[in-house]
């Protein structure tokens, strides 16, 4: 793994001495660096998930949020969650959040503006807790802004809780601070692919690639075609014909990747962090004409920046804000046009040339980045994987669909396991309209028998005619 960017509380997480500012890639000194599977990025600190479910934690601790009280700079260990396979870990300003296999949330460190989602405003709470208001939830994804989350539920439902003075909880006017996940409820029914939060404001993709934003607008950052706040969900129209794949934001910018490569930003320019050779904010979606011509995979913003990856050359680009050295370039200033990072890169599938030394690569895999830092985790050179591309993930975290691998997926559950809990899973899957219309966006998904193989499943279940009446009405209902 190699790091560059803001460093002065150690969240780099180097071994030896703290640098204020390393501008520009460094090869991580973490002995566990090489089972990194994700990285998240809050102000001052960083919290790294290895691929066995493990959590580590490094920088700032005066809000509690590393998680545990190991005093070296080095990454410590986050004990609490010793008995959870964690999935996902996400980062606000000063506090986390971490999603297990379980589809169950817990959260620590700062909460005053309960963005920790235990229905308190607790300054600091410095070990994980259960959300326990999630608990008869499966989430799939989360994400932080500064002082507010977002998660998606397995049946659909969007959850938004913390601060809310920009709208950013998208919960409507008149709604202030939340310190428990409330349901948005006006995009109920939408099949959501992607839910992801900005400094103040907040973004959600559905599965038929349409973007909804709200929350804090003063640069444009919501691509709505002005800078007013928005308190509810609105459909970025402009974005409706390009695709949208992926999206990531800044604290007041916004980045999306279409399916066939394409960067666009939006929002704040004053640091050069949309990419258009200028310093101006731009509040409707353009794309970034460097970059035309050129693939890109991956994308991430942090604070004021943005990089991106393009697999067939195996650049990676940065521009934005270099202050604190977080472009990678070597040097402090800004750039205001796609600059590429030091050092050499490279894929697994790309034959270098031949006077290039092939083990002086680093061969990407994954790119983070968050507030005034970037991680990149790289393959093993005798080993090379190939690096995720955010055009073709399909890891299953998106809202249910009901199709034949769903049904022989409950069948299983309810042979191997009749109880109460698998039910109401099932149940509530079948109950939600997002799940519905989503399935119903391929034609190959729901087929005639649907009800029918339901009822077989459910009718292998001791006393389940009540549930099987109640599953029936649930779905005409739909």
């Amino acid at each position: 793994m190699l790091c560059w960017g803001q460093s002065a509380f150690g969240q780099l997480g180097f071994s030896h001495g703290i640098l204020t500012i390393t501008p520009e890639p460094r090869i991580s000194t973490f002995p566990l660096s090489n089972v990194i599977s994700q990285v998240a990025c809050g102000e001052d600190h960083s919290v790294f998930l290895l691929e066995d479910g493990r959590v580590y934690s490094c920088g700032c601790n005066g809000a509690g949020q590393l998680g545990h009280d190991h005093e070296d700079i080095t990454p410590g260990y986050v004990n609490a969650l010793a008995n959870e396979h964690v999935t996902h870990v996400a980062c606000g300003q000063a506090h986390c959040v971490a999603l297990t296999s379980q589809g169950q949330l817990f959260s620590w460190g700062a909460g005053s503006e309960g963005q920790l989602g235990h229905s308190t405003a607790e300054r600091s709470i410095p070990v994980p807790r259960l959300i326990k208001k999630l608990n008869q939830q499966k989430v799939l994804q989360v994400s932080c802004g500064s002082q507010h989350c977002l998660a998606l539920s397995d049946d659909g439902q969007l959850f938004t809780w913390g601060q809310n003075a920009h709208g950013q909880l998208g919960l409507g006017q008149g709604i202030t601070q939340q310190s428990s996940p409330q349901r948005v409820k006006s995009l109920e029914g939408i099949p959501l692919a992607q839910v992801t939060a900005g400094g103040y404001h907040s973004f959600a993709l559905s599965l038929s690639g349409a973007v909804f934003g709200w929350g804090k607008n003063s640069s444009g950052q919501l691509g709505l075609n002005d800078e007013q706040v928005r308190e509810s969900p609105c459909h970025v129209k402009p974005l409706r014909s390009q695709k949208v794949v992926y999206i990531t934001c800044g604290e007041e910018h916004t980045a999306v990747l279409t399916k066939t490569g394409g960067l666009f930003t939006f929002g704040a320019g004053d640091c050069g962090q949309l990419g258009h050779d200028s310093f101006h904010n731009e509040i409707n979606p353009r794309r970034v004409l460097e970059l035309m011509g050129s693939e890109v995979s991956q994308i991430a913003c942090g604070r004021q920046h943005t990089v991106a990856f393009v697999p067939s050359s195996g650049v990676l680009y940065a521009f934005g804000c270099g202050e604190h050295g977080q472009l990678g370039t070597g040097y402090t200033s800004n750039v205001i046009c796609p600059t590429a990072v030091k050092g050499r890169w490279s894929t697994h599938n790309v034959q270098n040339p031949s006077s290039v030394d092939p083990t002086s690569c680093s061969i990407i895999k994954h790119i983070f980045s968050g507030w005034n830092k970037t991680f990149v985790t790289c393959s093993k050179q005798e080993s090379p994987e190939a690096a995720v591309d955010f055009r073709s993930c399909k890891d299953g975290n998106s809202t249910s669909l009901i199709n034949d691998e769903t049904i022989d997926t409950w069948r299983q559950k309810v042979i191997d396991n009749s109880n109460s809990n698998t039910i109401n899973g099932v149940v509530q899957t079948l109950s939600s309209s997002a799940c519905w219309n989503g399935s119903f966006l391929d034609k190959n998904n729901v087929s005639c028998s649907i009800l029918t193989e339901m009822m077989s499943i459910l009718g292998q279940v001791p006393r389940s005619q009540d549930l099987t009446c109640c599953l029936l009405k649930c779905c005409l209902r739909n």
